[in-house]
Order: structure tokens, then sequence, then C-alpha cells
């Protein structure tokens, strides 16, 4: 993309309104504008950010072999009477009535309507199991919206639910997804570390958040600071593997990490004093695992191998798409802007031209930016006719990992710099070089492949025919 042809509002002043680093600069980088409290309108570059993560959560969701859907925002009030969570929600949910007198609400979660679904399509136990997801625009109407993306009232999430004969088949659902999840994180460069939790108003007996440690965190937590020293890495996770699955849950669990709702300080005292750590955490996901919560009170059965008709097990899990970007920002940036990890970044890389105009400086910047575009990668060109100053303020506000800076003193020796935004530390090198280390660096991160053409859960026997 080239930056005269971009659409990139990005701003000097910090808005009075924004109280947290993230909010801040997501105005400031031209990610957001405010339409009204706690709901944005996404501008290019936060759009472009957040359907890169969105993808990279498809990505592992179907690579754990769950099956993507999408239901509508708006709910009819008689599934949540039925499971007898209308009255019992709050005043986050956002209720309305259609032309007809109908009670509607604003989607803020979906158990109701998965689960209707699954009761009205599935009735053999042959046909599980069954993981759905979706990622969907949410609404809560919270009181006092604020910190940008971080608590907003509208917000993109990833909710799944699993449907299970046994418990102990839900539990494996559970272990799976937190497997899926900590892959998720690290390829956005984030460590999200999972703590006990409290349920909350979703129910159940099982439940971990996943929260990335920033001082700007809603939770106080409690941890054993060995956690931070577990990574899954590129480990070949076999999803149907049961113990496998269970073995990475102990690894990542077994550790004292709570959130402050759940923190027991008699546990905690059994920790290693030098091990003890207190700190403020991000929530960017939870699983729940809630048995026949809701396939009781809605009727969602199967025929067991007995033939009786028998409750399904069932789970939610949850990521906060658009909270993510907010928390990537809070655990990534300096005093200049944003540093966005190589997994994530927008562009995979800014090309700067020091003398726009200059003939030899305008061919240089071209035939690096095509080279770099032929690799599958997305530079970002300045060649706007700004000073030098403007150029490299705006690429460290935005924060692209790295840079290649381009002008006529550097050519007359063959060379350009390419400069690291994480450490600021710059290295001259011919273009060709540059290209060649940019694509050794965006290796690691090249999308996940050949996992669209499998069929998600393929043993299954279920089948809808019209």
């Amino acid at each position: 993309m080239r930056l005269s042809r971009y659409f990139l509002p990005v701003i000097k002043e910090t808005p009075s309104e924004a109280k947290i680093v993230s909010h801040r600069l997501m105005l400031r980088a031209g990610m957001i504008k405010q339409s009204s409290a706690g709901i944005y309108s996404w501008l290019p570059l936060g759009f472009k950010l957040l359907r890169k993560l969105e993808n990279i959560v498809h990505e592992e969701q179907q690579r754990a072999g769950h099956i993507p859907m999408l239901m509508p925002t708006l709910q009819s009030a008689d599934l949540w009477r039925e499971s007898g969570r209308y009255d019992g929600y709050g005043e986050e949910m956002l209720r309305m009535q259609d032309r007809h007198g109908r009670d509607l609400l604003f989607s803020p979660t979906a158990e109701e309507m998965f689960t209707d679904v699954f009761r009205a399509n599935v009735s053999s136990y042959k046909d599980l199991p069954l993981t759905l997801y979706q990622i969907q625009w949410k609404f809560r109407d919270e009181i006092r919206p604020r910190f940008g993306v971080m608590r907003g009232r509208e917000f993109l999430m990833k909710d799944g639910y699993n449907f299970d004969l046994t418990k102990e088949d839900a539990l494996h659902a559970y272990n799976r997804h937190l497997v899926s999840y900590l892959r998720t994180y690290e390829r956005m460069g984030l460590q999200a570390i999972p703590m006990r939790a409290d349920s909350g108003p979703i129910g159940g007996d099982y439940t971990h958040e996943f929260l990335v440690l920033a001082e700007t965190g809603e939770s106080e937590v409690f941890y054993d600071s060995r956690v931070t020293d577990i990574k899954l890495g590129e480990r070949d996770i076999n999803f149907d593997d049961v113990a496998q699955c269970q073995g990475v849950m102990e690894e990542f669990t077994s550790l004292y990490a709570r959130t402050d709702e759940t923190h027991v300080a008699d546990e905690f005292a059994k920790v290693p004093e030098a091990n003890q750590r207190t700190a403020r955490g991000i929530e960017v996901g939870q699983i729940f695992y809630f048995g026949t919560t809701y396939s009781e009170p809605l009727g969602a059965t199967v025929q067991g191998p007995d033939g009786a008709k028998t409750p399904v097990h069932m789970g939610s899990h949850g990521i906060g798409v658009s909270r993510l970007l907010g928390a990537i920002i809070e655990a990534s940036h300096d005093d200049k802007g944003i540093i966005w990890p190589e997994g994530v970044t927008p562009f995979h890389c800014g090309i700067v031209n020091l003398k726009t105009g200059d003939s030899e400086a305008d061919a240089a910047c071209e035939s690096l930016y095509k080279e770099i575009t032929a690799l599958g990668l997305e530079p970002l060109y300045d060649d706007r006719d700004e000073r030098a100053g403007a150029k490299f303020g705006t690429m460290d506000l935005i924060g692209l990992p790295w840079r290649i800076t381009v002008g006529p003193r550097g050519l007359k020796n063959g060379v350009v710099e390419l400069t690291s935004r994480r450490t600021g530390e710059s290295e001259e090198m011919t273009p060709a070089q540059a290209v060649t280390k940019i694509a050794k660096i965006y290796a690691p991160h090249v999308p996940v492949k050949g996992h669209g053409d499998v069929e998600p859960m393929s043993g299954r026997s279920f089948h809808t025919w019209m």
C-alpha cells in the first residue's frame, strides 16, 4: 500500500477522553473513531488489524476441529425465558420490541441460540462430539464504558459451544479449547496465562480466564512466576488425543495462578516466596464447562447407546477479538507509539523515502515495494512529499515492526537502512539483503495452510438433508 493513497488519519495530540495507553494510541494512529459512548467506527488500519486477528482465531479453531457458523445479533427473548436467564442477566442486556410487540434482545452471548440449533437438528449420540462457534458483534450496555475497546459496549467476540455425551467428553473439549487458545495467543505475540476464575452469569463448575499481564488490567492476579516460562511453541498437537490435551492442561494450570475473585491466600502462601507475584491482568478469553445447565431446561437431548434420552454436556468458550487489539498495545508499546508483533502487524514493513521526487530514491523504493510484495508480504510505502521527521513519526506511531529507510546518501554507497521498531537498532545493507532479511523474519508467521480443505471433526456421522 502506498501511504499517499491510503486513509490513515493520524493525530499528534493526545485525546483528552483517552485514559489508558491503548485507547490513546488507537485514536492517534487512526485506527478507531468514537461513534458514541463505548461504540467505535473501525477505520481502515484498525479494521485491517481486526480482520487479521479474526483470521488467526478462525485458523486455530478449525485446526482444533471446530466448525464456524454465524448467528443473528438480535435474539428472541423467548429462548432466554426458556433457559431462565432473561430476568436475571441484568441491565447490561439491551432489550427492545419489534413492531408487533415481540420482545427481542441484542446478543450479549449465545448459549441459548446455539442450544436451540443443536436440539432442532441433533438427536443421536452418534452425531457427537460437536463444537460450533462464531465470530460476531456483541452488545453489553456497560454503565461506564471506558478505556476504548477494552471496556466498550459493542465488541467483536468469538464464542463457541461444545456438545458432548458425557462429562468426560466435555472436559476433553474444555482441554482442547485451552490448547487452541494458547496457540492463538502465542501466534499474536501474547502470553495469556490461564487462571482459575469465577464463572459469573454464564454458570458452571470449571472455568479459566486467559489474562495478559499489564498495568492497566482490570483484575488483580496472583501467580507463581514460573508460569511465565511455559510456552506451547510449535508442538504437534493431536486434538483427538485425550491424554495429550490433558497433559497440556496440567502443564499450564498446575502452578498457582488465580484472579482476585478466586484467590485463596492459604494456597498462595504455599508457593515459594521468591516465586510469588501479584500484578494486574487483562482478560482476553475464557472457557467454561457447565454440564447440563442449558441442555436440561432447553431440552437438548440425544438418544444414548442404551436408547434413553440424555441431556448433552456443554461448555462455552470466548475470545474478545476486538479487545485483543487493546491488550496487544498495552503489552507492546513505548513512548513513540505501538510496537506490533510480527504475527499481527497490519503491514509487514514500512518503506520510507527520504527524498520523494529524487529519481534514484524513487526507483529504489519502487523496486523494494515490488520485491517485497512479490514475496506475498505487504509493505506500507510512505511516498508522501513530507519531511523525514513526519514520516518517521508516523511509522513509529502505527508500530510496524520493521522499517526500510531509503535516501540518496545511502544509495550512493549502495545501501539502505533496516530498523527494528522494538529495539531501535538499525543496520545498513544492500536493498537485496534487506528484502532477504524481511522474508526470513516473516517465514514463521505465514498463515496456516492445508487445514481449510480438511473436514472438521471428520469422523462424525451427522449430516442434514433438505
